[in-house]
């Protein structure tokens, strides 16, 4: 005869029952492995710390103290100005034009090894100004960095260590990511060396006030200060982005942080390396998005692309547009969207694509040596 077992608490529940005169049911019981484990449905970051975290680096950098001539306390507050807090009691004690001194700063960031060399790469805010920079490695190894250059348009910056046989990351594609592909950011939050946190891909070709240059990809990557000029890294173990901002009314990560492209940092790096700097073309042309009204009026069947609005004639360029025909067919759609990208990413595409299908033209003294076709001028011109 088979016997029903219950647990003392179970027990108490059935006794219960029966008191208030209600049947019990017993609920199925299923299987341990009748169903997937979620666990299993989660990505997993453990192998893609063990083999690619080693390539992370820490970086402190130390500001010496210094004089500053005739600087301003209050960050561009001017002597009329202070004039009217003395009048209303409040204590100015600074003397405006005079020197002042300035301590030492010290500050910390994040940075990756991309040559087995000694070529890290960071952002520019990590670095500006430093006297002294100093990077740690995962086995606690300390080299004395030095900057090969470094762009603050974009916020990448070369450094350079004095070593060899160091572990080199991937680099991957940052226009394959995907918005709701994982990622994850490994850094030194507030100097907290080697810390992973993870989440999704927000957004892409996301446009920033006053950047102009960098179409960022938006995160919820718990990114923090220290976090900075650390790698973003797809499930792959590929670097896609450099983490460069967040998003904060407190100064702490409030689920928005942004990653600078790999693509536009590795074209960035090339020439901080080639030359210490970065060269820029200047086309003479101001460049604004298309709204819903103006494809309207100019019949265009989707509010996609960018239009040439004003041409600067204070420029070389006195063209009507810089988009070569033979190339258009040929030229990334993707950097048709007006989304911020068109303009960000065209120029070194332009150039590429130009090359190759157009014949190089010289209009007086300025040589378009991407092969830029001239074609007749308008009033507004729609790329």
């Amino acid at each position: 005869m088979m016997k029903n077992v219950l647990k003392p608490a179970a027990a108490a529940v059935a006794v219960a029952a029966l008191i208030a005169g209600t049947t019990l049911v017993s609920a199925p019981v299923l299987a341990a492995d009748a169903t997937p484990s979620v666990r299993a449905e989660l990505p997993n970051f453990v192998d893609l710390v063990e083999k690619y975290g080693k390539g992370v680096v820490n970086i402190s950098t130390v500001r010496e103290a210094r004089q500053i001539a005739g600087a301003d306390p209050f960050g561009g507050m001017d002597e009329q100005s202070a004039e009217i807090f003395r009048r209303f009691g409040f204590p100015m004690p600074f003397t405006f034009g005079g020197p002042r001194e300035v301590p030492e700063q010290r500050g910390t960031g994040s940075g990756f090894i991309i040559s087995a060399d000694g070529l890290i790469l960071t952002n520019h805010h990590v670095v500006d100004g430093a006297d002294t920079i100093t990077v740690r490695l995962t086995d606690n190894r300390e080299f004395k960095g030095k900057v090969l250059g470094s762009d603050a348009k974009t916020d990448i910056a070369v450094v350079k260590i004095d070593a060899k046989d160091l572990p080199v990351l991937k680099m991957g594609n940052s226009d394959n990511l995907k918005v709701g592909e994982w990622v994850a950011a490994i850094g030194s939050p507030f100097g907290l060396d080697n810390t992973v946190t993870a989440g999704i891909v927000s957004a892409k070709s996301r446009k920033l006030p006053n950047d102009q240059y960098v179409p960022f990809i938006q995160t919820d990557v718990a990114v923090n200060p220290g976090n900075s000029g650390g790698p973003l890294f797809n499930m792959d173990g590929e670097v896609v982005g450099i983490n460069s901002q967040i998003f904060s009314t407190s100064g702490g990560f409030m689920g928005l942080s942004f990653a600078i492209p790999i693509d536009l940092a590795l074209q960035i790096k090339d020439q901080l390396v080639k030359t210490g700097k970065v060269t820029r073309g200047r086309i003479g042309v101001m460049i604004q998005n298309i709204t819903p009204e103006l494809a309207e009026s100019f019949g265009l069947k989707s509010v996609k692309g960018a239009i040439v609005a004003q041409i600067d004639k204070d420029e070389g360029s006195h063209i009507a547009c810089f988009l070569c025909p033979a190339a258009y067919h040929h030229f990334p759609a993707d950097h048709l969207r007006g989304d911020g990208a068109a303009v960000v990413g065209a120029f070194e595409t332009f150039h590429g694509i130009c090359h190759k299908f157009c014949t190089p033209f010289v209009l007086g003294n300025s040589a378009f040596s991407g092969g830029f076709l001239i074609l007749p001028r308008k009033r507004n011109l729609i790329y």
